[in-house]
C-alpha cells in the first residue's frame, strides 16, 4: 500500500529548477527540497518570491516545515535554505561530502576558513549514506549518489525518490560530470544505484530543460521509463559506454550562467556574504588569464 504523503512541486523557470513541498497529512509535518533564491544576474537583486511561495503553500495547508534538503550545492541557482530556516525554524541537511566540495571551491575564490569552514558547520546535518530521518510518519532515507559532484544525495521517501540532478526525464539524460570533483563513472554508478530501485518508484528531478520537439515541462518519471527510454543510460548502455558519452558531451557545455554567484553562496548552506563596511554585500568573480 502505498505511503500517504503530498508532493507539491514549484518550477523555477529562470533557472529550469524544481523544488518540492514534501508533506506527511496526517502529522503536517514537511520538508522543503531544493528551494531558490530568486537573484537577477544582471543587476544583483535578491528576491524571495520563489520561496515564499512554497512558505505560503505551507502556511495555506497548516503544514509545519521541518527540514529544508538539499541535494547538492547547486551550480544554477542560489539556495533560498537560510530564508525558510528563518521564517519555520527549520534545520538544513545535506550529504555529508559537502565537506569536500567546500575544499574545492575554498581554494578557487580564496575564500578564509571564516568564510567557508571546509566542515560542513554551515549546515545543521550532514547525512551519511542510508541515514534515516523522521518528517512526521514518513520516514527519509539518504542515498549518496555522487558523479555530478562528490556530495550529490537523493532522498528515498517510500516510493519515490528526490534524485537532484543525476538524472533529468529519459528525453533529455543526464547530468553533467565535469564540475570539479565530478566524475562520469561514478555517476553511471550512482545512476544504476536509483535504477535498480522497483521499477514502479517514482522519480522526482531538480531540473527540465523541454527536450527537442517536447512543449511540456515535466519533472516526474519512474525507474521504469527511465530504464526503458532514457537517451543516455537506458538499460544495455555499458559503463565504458556511458563515460565515453559524458566526456563527449561535458566538452560541448558552456559553464551554467550562476555558476559562480552560485557555487560561493550554496556551500555556505545558503548564507550570503557579510556586508562590507557600506553596509552592502559582495560576491567574488575570479578572473582566468
Amino acid at each position: 500500500m502505498r505511503t500517504k504523503m503530498s508532493i507539491q512541486a514549484f518550477f523555477d523557470e529562470s533557472t529550469n529548477t524544481v523544488s518540492y513541498l514534501v508533506s506527511d497529512p496526517k502529522s503536517q509535518e514537511a520538508a522543503v527540497i531544493d528551494p531558490v533564491l530568486d537573484f537577477g544576474h544582471a543587476d544583483g537583486k535578491i528576491s524571495t518570491k520563489s520561496a515564499d511561495a512554497i512558505l505560503a503553500a505551507a502556511r495555506q495547508a497548516g503544514i509545519h516545515i521541518v527540514w529544508v534538503l538539499e541535494t547538492h550545492a547547486h551550480a544554477d541557482h542560489l539556495s533560498a535554505a537560510p530564508y525558510i530556516r528563518e521564517q519555520t525554524g527549520a534545520q538544513i541537511g545535506i550529504g555529508r561530502h559537502i565537506c569536500d566540495v567546500q575544499h574545492i571551491f575554498r581554494d578557487v575564490f580564496n575564500l578564509t576558513e571564516k568564510e567557508v569552514s571546509g566542515r560542513g558547520i554551515e549546515f545543521d546535518r550532514l547525512f551519511d549514506d542510508s541515514d534515516r530521518f523522521m518528517v512526521g510518519g514518513l520516514e527519509f532515507q539518504v542515498l549518496h549518489t555522487p558523479g555530478h559532484t562528490p556530495a550529490c544525495v537523493s532522498y528515498l521517501v517510500a516510493d519515490a525518490v528526490f534524485v537532484g540532478d543525476t538524472l533529468f526525464m529519459p528525453d533529455y539524460g543526464t547530468a553533467r560530470a565535469d564540475f570539479p570533483g565530478g566524475d562520469a563513472r561514478v555517476l553511471y554508478q550512482s545512476i544504476r544505484r536509483i535504477l535498480d530501485l522497483p521499477s514502479h518508484t517514482r522519480l522526482f528531478l531538480c531540473h527540465d530543460y523541454k527536450a527537442p520537439g517536447r512543449d511540456e515541462y515535466a519533472w516526474e518519471t519512474t525507474v521504469a521509463e527511465q530504464r526503458r527510454s532514457n537517451i543516455h543510460v537506458h538499460d544495455g548502455v555499458t559503463e565504458d559506454e556511458f563515460v565515453a558519452m559524458r566526456t563527449r558531451r561535458d566538452a560541448t557545455l558552456s559553464p551554467p550562467t550562476l555558476l559562480l554567484p552560485s557555487i560561493q553562496v550554496n556551500i555556505r548552506a545558503g548564507r550570503l556574504p557579510e556586508p562590507e563596511s557600506n553596509g552592502r554585500r559582495y560576491l567574488k568573480l575570479p578572473l582566468v588569464d
